[in-house]
């Protein structure tokens, strides 16, 4: 399982996500939408909006769970937390 961050360094939700996962024990990548142009156009195709933080999740079954905002039912479930 791969869990991929859109983040930015202002957002309180996005640290507030990051402590979340960090707590559980749940490793991800971050990518800084604020900093890298590139990023934030990656963020806008996979999400269709520059809204953050969005969790990317792809599942060991090559599915992917998109989530935006910081919705730990959401989180959970496809974490299998």
């Amino acid at each position: 399982m791969t869990t991929t961050i859109y983040s930015t360094t202002t957002c309180g939700f996005c640290k507030m996500l990051k402590k979340y996962l960090d707590d559980k024990g749940v490793k991800y990548v971050e990518k800084m939408a604020d900093s890298d142009e590139t990023i934030a156009k990656e963020l806008y195709e996979k999400s269709h909006q520059l809204s953050v933080p969005f969790t990317q999740i792809v599942k060991d079954d090559n599915t992917t769970v998109d989530i935006l905002g910081f919705d730990v039912p959401k989180l959970n479930s496809a974490l299998g937390l």
